[in-house]
């Protein structure tokens, strides 16, 4: 991002905070979820139903829709940055298991809210709480969890203040999912 805003000689500040999952709201933990990967704690790394629903769209030439889970979206992000290639999906079937393994489903969830691109510049949870509501992550209510969410598959062209039919949508879910 970094190299992106020097060619385009826009400004670039870069934030980042970890901070461990204990730390960020549950509500915000649950809004991810429902709007991400809605079955996080039922599959082992895929979810071969969103997968297929993907690809069938991408054959019928409707918009392009992603059926990536948190743990792939966590390898992609730690090891290959944003580039889309045969090669990377292929090292993806062989480190998202083992990301499962290793790491455990809490893990999973804390670093991925703490390394996900939430704007421009905006890295993790904490940071993107305080940015776009001025609050720590732990203070994040549901309603704003899930415009925060509603930005994460498009995060450079989505603000949370623009998301309320999307966010809409999280929170049915959220209620739907028992949150």
């Amino acid at each position: 991002r970094r190299l992106q805003a020097w060619i385009h000689h826009t400004p670039y500040r870069e934030r980042y905070k970890f901070i461990p999952l204990s730390q960020i709201s549950p509500d915000l933990q649950h809004a991810v979820i429902a709007a991400e990967d809605a079955h996080f704690y039922q599959h082992h790394g895929f979810d071969w139903h969103e997968i297929q629903i993907a690809a069938e769209d991408d054959l019928e030439g409707e918009r392009t829709r992603g059926g990536s889970t948190i743990t792939q979206q966590l390898v992609k992000n730690l090891l290959f940055g944003t580039g889309r290639s045969i090669l990377r999906k292929g090292a993806e079937v062989t480190l998202v298991p083992v990301a499962e393994f290793v790491l455990g489903k809490q893990r999973i969830l804390e670093i991925y809210l703490n390394v996900v691109e939430w704007g421009p510049g905006i890295y993790g949870a904490e940071s993107a709480c305080r940015y776009y509501d001025e609050t720590a992550a732990r203070n994040i209510g549901r309603q704003q969890a899930a415009r925060l969410a509603a930005i994460l598959p498009a995060p450079l062209k989505r603000r949370p203040e623009r998301m309320n039919n999307y966010s809409a949508i999280i929170l049915r879910r959220m209620g739907q999912m028992g949150w």
